[in-house]
């Protein structure tokens, strides 16, 4: 492949063990160097085959040595979603456009593999929000819950499991957010970190998309984008669209919970702190609809009133 010669050099790292490192030879190419007693490069190989089958623009697996964890992928440049609308903010409805277009087409084609991937089943989803609970709360704030507290918070674990269970099920990339979408000049988007794809509920990957953790947009931004969407899926139009956004926004929920918590975790167990300074916008996305929903009051103020006061003294 013309690579003789070459020296790599750093391309990106990730909340993983996983690292990038880019080769310029007759063509770019990236390296993906995963540690085999952390990772495993066995389904990042067959999820990439799934994206390519469906026509989706995702790394292609040129080489791959899965016993030292070394893959040879295409390059799919440097320009991601988050860094090019921060530059060229006029560029952002496109660009989601571009990125809820590829989603569906991820939900549609991806019909026919969802059921060879993981189940994002009960199981999952309650170590997920346990995350918040046991990383954020306990561990790094050191906050304290009563016995009235745990029963609530188990409550609303409860409901929100309930909602995500309840939902269609579709092919779910699982992080597909504006740090995992690449800028392409043609077939936009180019998507990234599919290797932990499940088959689960439908709103999920929408929800990262839209109610993103490294960038937040005004809520008639997000409801237009959202509205985009339901009018092109047929599986979203079997709901009325009130139906469909309280499962959005419950999805949400969910997901932020589970993010908070990692973020916490990989400070504290990784040494990886530049995520902290992500937890208060991924939190006040609970707070901003907490009023909406009764099923959300506990958690709604405990974060207002307890998490996001005791995060704002620990880092002052």
């Amino acid at each position: 492949m013309g690579l003789e010669g070459v020296t790599p050099v750093p391309a990106s790292t990730d909340a993983s063990f996983r690292r990038y490192f880019r080769v310029n030879g007759t063509t770019s190419l990236i390296v993906m160097d995963a540690p085999p007693p952390q990772e495993d490069c066995r389904p990042f190989v067959q999820i990439a085959a799934y994206l390519e089958s469906m026509g989706l623009n995702a790394p292609r697996v040129l080489e791959a040595d899965l016993d030292r964890g070394y893959l040879l992928l295409s390059d799919l440049g440097s320009k991601q979603y988050l860094t090019e609308m921060e530059l060229h903010p006029q560029t952002a409805e496109s660009l989601y456009g571009d990125a809820i277009d590829a989603l569906l087409r991820l939900q549609d084609k991806g019909g026919e593999f969802r059921r060879k991937l993981p189940l994002y089943g009960e199981k999952l989803l309650r170590i997920e929000m346990s995350l918040f609970h046991d990383w954020l709360c306990q561990r790094y704030l050191s906050l304290q819950f009563s016995d009235v507290d745990e029963t609530s918070w188990r409550a609303c674990c409860d409901d929100l499991q309930t909602v995500a269970l309840a939902q269609s099920s579709v092919f779910v990339h699982r992080d597909y957010h504006s740090r995992n979408l690449m800028f392409i000049d043609n077939d936009n988007p180019g998507i990234l970190d599919f290797q932990d794809a499940v088959d689960g509920p439908l709103t999920y990957d929408l929800v990262s998309l839209l109610k993103d953790c490294y960038v937040k947009w005004p809520e008639e931004q997000t409801n237009s984008r959202l509205k985009y969407f339901y009018a092109r899926s047929p599986i979203a139009a079997t709901k009325d669209f009130s139906e469909f956004q309280r499962d959005f926004d419950l999805m949400g929920v969910q997901r932020h919970l589970k993010a908070a918590g990692i973020f916490a975790r990989l400070c504290m167990r990784d040494g990886k702190s530049g995520y902290l300074q992500d937890i208060p916008r991924t939190l006040s996305y609970i707070v901003d609809i907490a009023p909406r929903y009764a099923e959300l009051e506990f958690l709604g103020e405990l974060i207002a009133l307890r998490v996001l006061p005791a995060i704002e003294a620990k880092t002052s």
